[in-house]
């Protein structure tokens, strides 16, 4: 069941977004817009510029153009929440730091080795068993598996809850069971709570299952609609090859 006013966030438009690197056009006059209750998948070859989308909205990247957030009533929202979840986390995996520890760096100002209270670690265990992954709680952080790991960094973006949660190839690395977890548990997050959710992935055939909206992007907007009308255009076929990608998507 959908909560529609959970999030107050209606949509976002991109304007004429463009960004130059010295000689370099990385952007070029990118426009789209995508909604509150929708998975948008940005695709494209590596150089595309998907990344360095995903920075001028993070506020990471100097850009012309506009980024607009607008509120249901249709006023701009002057300050959305925005989470991200990286391609991967590097730490030293030998640090005897466990996920609760970890979690509560984010959320306390207290150092964590002073401990803490017994209600802190048992609402950390409730949010995390929303994500399906309340056992990890004890676990030293360098000892989760690669999907384990993406489903902590999930379950601490979404505290607060984002108006717009973006994913960058959130699960590189990560086997089949943990990838097919991963993305019913975003699904779950957007049905839910009615967020908007820009993704960033290589996995064609995933896409075409989770997506509402696919994006092709060569650093401006090549095609865009669900992703059977995408997967089906020759600029499509052009980016990816005609049979690499029919066997991507289809098997």
């Amino acid at each position: 069941m959908s909560v529609h006013n959970s999030c107050g966030l209606c949509r976002v438009e991109i304007e004429n977004v463009s960004v130059i690197s010295g000689q370099d056009v990385l952007l070029d006059n990118v426009n789209l817009e995508f909604h509150c209750g929708q998975l948008t998948a940005l695709i494209g070859r590596n150089g595309a510029g998907k990344t360095t989308l995903l920075k001028a909205i993070l506020g990471e990247r100097n850009y012309t153009g506009k980024i607009y957030y607008e509120k249901h009533s249709g006023e701009e929202m002057k300050n959305p929440i925005i989470g991200y979840v990286p391609q991967q986390l590097v730490f030293d995996k030998s640090m005897p730091v466990s996920v609760a520890d970890f979690m509560m760096a984010t959320t306390t100002k207290r150092p964590v080795w002073s401990g803490y209270k017994k209600q802190q670690k048992q609402n950390l265990m409730k949010k995390l068993q929303e994500m399906d992954c309340a056992d990890v709680l004890n676990k030293k952080l360098g000892s989760l598996s690669g999907g384990e790991l993406q489903r902590v960094l999930l379950t601490m973006t979404i505290d607060p809850m984002p108006d717009l949660l973006i994913l960058d190839e959130p699960v590189s690395g990560v086997d089949a069971t943990g990838l097919d977890l991963f993305y019913k548990k975003v699904t779950y997050l957007r049905n839910t709570y009615h967020i908007a959710v820009l993704l960033v992935s290589h996995d064609l055939a995933l896409i075409r299952r989770y997506a509402d909206k696919v994006v092709l992007l060569d650093k401006t907007v090549a095609e865009q609609g669900d992703a059977e009308d995408v997967f089906q255009t020759k600029t499509f076929q052009q980016t990816f090859g005609y049979f690499a990608g029919e066997e991507k998507i289809w098997n």
